[in-house]
């Protein structure tokens, strides 16, 4: 095994962290010669679903967003880094990514002692922690954004994408994905999704825009998540509900602007040259998600609406619904922002610095 992906938390580092993976393989590694490391969250299932080599690492202790409190943990993290090591030395690891999670800084430090190449990749406008301070004798780092903020070496790649989203046709997927979810041609779609730590504003949300909608007749598709502690929303008249979606890119073929979060998803919404009304997160990556927004909403590609603001989010999206000219520039605009074939450039450099 030669390359390692440290990957893990939320599907915002998981996914990306896949697409790499999914690339490598298009270019000929196998399988078997990827090992992700992650903790015992979203990634511990979705690689050894898709046939990865998967090692879980206990971080107790640690918080899963790399706080600066984590610093004070120096057992955890480096009994955590031993054990990558001498996985990592087992299976003759020459090529470390790490994809800016909490994992990312024992698995980095492992991947230097066992004289790998490291390199990190962000998926967000500011960088996190983990890849501030791996970046910093990084071989090569990775950024999805023209500039990407304390990370000044970044090369604006793009976020890794699968290859669905990356290769999208929206006219040829648009009528299977109407199909898919039971909705006609005749009304304007508005796609709603907000990850897995961000559905429970938005969902509520979505509720209170369907009980005042004043816009033009319209659908909302709805991936309403898995939200712990909540009833999940109902679907009604002009409502529908999907829990979860693995093809994505049936929901953006389907959908002629989206309401969603800022966080990794958003190179997504500029793969698929999709209209946007942001609404960042005040969780955890709340700053990350803010300025991935803003730059979005400065290339004219997305309408950011703050969370304590949701009382306007109907307005502004009634507005958009309305102005099919409106959603043609930020559709452009979008695209002029993507990088959709990230995965595959990353792949390819992982493969030159293995030699």
């Amino acid at each position: 095994m030669t390359f390692a992906v440290a990957a893990a938390g939320t599907g915002g580092h998981v996914y990306p962290g896949l697409a790499v993976g999914e690339a490598l393989v298009a270019d000929g590694v196998e399988r078997t010669e990827v090992l992700y490391v992650g903790g015992d969250r979203i990634e511990k299932e979705v690689f050894r679903e898709h046939g990865f080599p998967f090692l879980s690492v206990p971080l107790r202790g640690l918080h899963r967003g790399l706080r600066l409190s984590n610093l004070s943990l120096p057992a955890v993290v480096w009994r955590a880094a031993r054990r990558i090591e001498e996985e990592m030395r087992e299976f003759g690891v020459r090529v470390f990514l790490g994809m800016g999670n909490y994992v990312t800084v024992p698995a980095g430090w492992a991947a230097r002692r066992c004289g790998a190449a490291v390199m990190v990749a962000e998926q967000n406008a500011e960088a996190g922690l983990a890849n501030r301070l791996i970046g910093r004798r990084a071989k090569r780092c990775f950024g999805s954004f023209p500039t990407t903020a304390g990370l000044p070496r970044a090369e604006w790649t793009g976020n890794p994408i699968r290859a669905s989203l990356a290769n999208f046709d929206r006219l040829a997927l648009r009528g299977p994905a109407l199909a898919r979810y039971g909705l006609d041609g005749n009304r304007v779609v508005v796609g709603v999704f907000g990850g897995s730590l961000g559905a429970g504003a938005l969902n509520r949300a979505v509720k209170e825009m369907l009980a005042g909608w004043a816009g033009p007749p319209a659908w909302f598709l709805h991936l309403a998540g898995r939200s712990v502690g909540e009833a999940p929303p109902t679907a009604g008249e002009g409502h529908v509900v999907v829990d979860y979606e693995e093809h994505m890119e049936f929901f953006f073929a389907a959908s002629d602007l989206v309401v969603a979060r800022a966080g990794g998803s958003v190179a997504e919404l500029t793969a698929t040259r999709t209209p946007a009304v942001l609404v960042p997160g005040s969780f955890g990556s709340g700053r990350h998600q803010q300025a991935n927004a803003s730059v979005l909403e400065a290339a004219g590609a997305a309408v950011v609406v703050k969370e304590a603001e949701l009382d306007r989010l109907r307005t502004v999206v009634e507005a958009m619904a309305a102005d099919s000219a409106r959603r043609t520039t930020m559709a452009e605009a979008a695209g002029a922002l993507a990088r959709p074939q990230a995965a595959v450039d990353i792949a390819k450099a992982l493969v030159a610095a293995h030699g």
